[in-house]
């Protein structure tokens, strides 16, 4: 557990420098630590080291896990949802990072009608134009008008659900060889998100999730407030605990 904390320290410390680096308060980052795959010993360990939000990539994981997870986390849904899986979402979640569709925001809306408060949720956009990426259509939204018209619609639908709070975007980035060949990518999300901010002035447009281990540093530097991060906190060498792959890893896991 103590090489836990140095790896833990280690990624903190690079938050933060980036974050300094783009003239940024490094408390405007929020670390969400990627548990796919760890044992709930191994949660309760980053909880002693002051971690208090993680990421789960697949709902069956999560549930085998929820009995045995400290009750005050913030427990965050950043891998693809299944519609049909929206209620198992909505009770174990506190914010889903994933919704990328329509059809999934309503979904969710529907199992959160008894939620005393809204769902906080993450549209998750596609900027890449990658056909293994979920997320919704944004890779030409600056010049396909068309594209762009069939998203800011989908969006206004969205945010008049009444127990969903749209608090910000998600994306993922292409995976590359130099993590400076994500800027660009990151750039747009924060570009995307402020132009929405002007469309749809009602919704705090507070955040934005976007980065893993290999490029979280760039990604704050272009704006990021939530980073997934599993690799480098818990080591590529870790055994799995419960990874067993699903529907719901094409494409929409964060972070290896």
């Amino acid at each position: 557990m103590n090489d836990l904390g140095v790896r833990l320290r280690a990624v903190q410390q690079r938050i933060a420098a980036a974050a300094r680096r783009a003239k940024r308060d490094p408390a405007e980052v929020c670390l969400v630590a990627v548990t796919k795959g760890q044992p709930p010993e191994m949660i309760w360990a980053a909880y002693g080291l002051g971690v208090r939000h993680f990421g789960e990539n697949r709902v069956e994981e999560a549930e085998a896990k929820a009995g045995d997870l400290p009750p005050d986390i913030t427990l965050h849904m950043i891998g693809h949802v299944q519609s049909r899986k929206a209620e198992r979402v909505a009770s174990l979640f506190q914010m889903v990072h994933s919704v990328d569709s329509v059809k999934l925001a309503r979904r969710l809306d529907l199992k959160c009608a008894g939620r005393a408060t809204p769902l906080p949720i993450l549209l998750e956009v596609n900027l890449s134009g990658e056909a293994s990426k979920y997320g919704f259509r944004a890779d030409r939204w600056t010049e396909d008008k068309v594209q762009q018209q069939e998203l800011f619609t989908a969006v206004e639908e969205i945010v008049a659900l009444s127990h969903l709070e749209v608090q910000g975007l998600m994306t993922m980035a292409p995976i590359v060889a130099d993590p400076e060949q994500a800027r660009p990518v990151f750039a747009r999300l924060r570009q995307l998100r402020d132009q929405l901010a002007d469309a749809f002035p009602q919704v705090r447009w507070r955040h934005l999730s976007m980065g893993m281990t290999d490029d979280f540093e760039v990604a704050v530097e272009e704006g990021a407030t939530l980073v997934r991060i599993g690799r480098a906190i818990f080591a590529p060498d870790q055994p799995a605990w419960c990874a067993v792959p699903t529907a719901e890893s094409k494409g929409g896991f964060s972070d290896q």
